[in-house]
């Protein structure tokens, strides 16, 4: 089992990903567990810059590989809104439960036509020789007009894709079809061809 630092503390994140690479024998540990206590200040222009200087500021910190990723979603009706600002959309310390609140509020009054929306996931690797190597997940859907189902998080409530809420699908059916998946699969494929040594190098 090879074993990475991801570049969050975020519970939620660190599941998911976990459940994702595991059953490539791919492990994560959160930067705390790993002795690092570090908020890194996302002052990119783009979710692939915010996810490298998470990754960069924690593998500066410890000299070991990290995973990062930035991720967010994508309104067309909004232009792109909330974007790179998804988790700051409602105010800093918003709950989700008031980040979706505030994207129906938004979207009062747009047709179900016009709702389209995605989530956008951008991965990025700092292997052992410091080198960054990038990787983009999305998924396509629509926002619905009221949140639906008790799992996920974030906007999953609200995110609808064929017809049925992120947040109605369970863990396993989310994982399948996700941004943050469709990343990891990339940064599998990655890892694989590198070889087995990939975490050392």
């Amino acid at each position: 089992m090879k074993q990475l630092i991801l570049a969050t503390n975020n519970q939620n994140k660190l599941r998911e990903i976990s459940q994702i690479l595991a059953p490539f024998g791919i492990s994560v540990r959160s930067q705390s567990e790993a002795g690092i206590h570090l908020e890194v200040e996302e002052t990119g222009t783009t979710f692939a810059e915010n996810a490298e200087l998470k990754a960069r500021a924690i593998f500066e910190r410890s000299g070991l590989p990290v995973l990062a990723d930035d991720s967010g979603l994508q309104v067309d009706a909004l232009g792109g809104a909330p974007g790179i600002y998804s988790h700051r959309y409602a105010g800093e310390d918003a709950t989700d439960a008031q980040r979706c609140e505030k994207l129906l509020s938004d979207l009062e009054g747009v047709a179900e036509e016009n709702r389209t929306a995605r989530f956008v996931c951008a991965m990025c690797y700092i292997d052992g020789a410091g080198i960054a190597h990038h990787f983009l997940g999305t998924v396509e859907g629509a926002i619905g007009f009221a949140p639906e189902g008790e799992n996920g998080f974030g906007y999953d409530p609200v995110f609808r894709y064929q017809n049925i809420s992120f947040a109605a699908l369970s863990a396993e059916e989310k994982n399948a079809v996700s941004h943050r998946a469709n990343a990891l699969k990339q940064v599998q494929t990655y890892f694989a061809q590198e070889g087995e040594n990939y975490a050392d190098k």
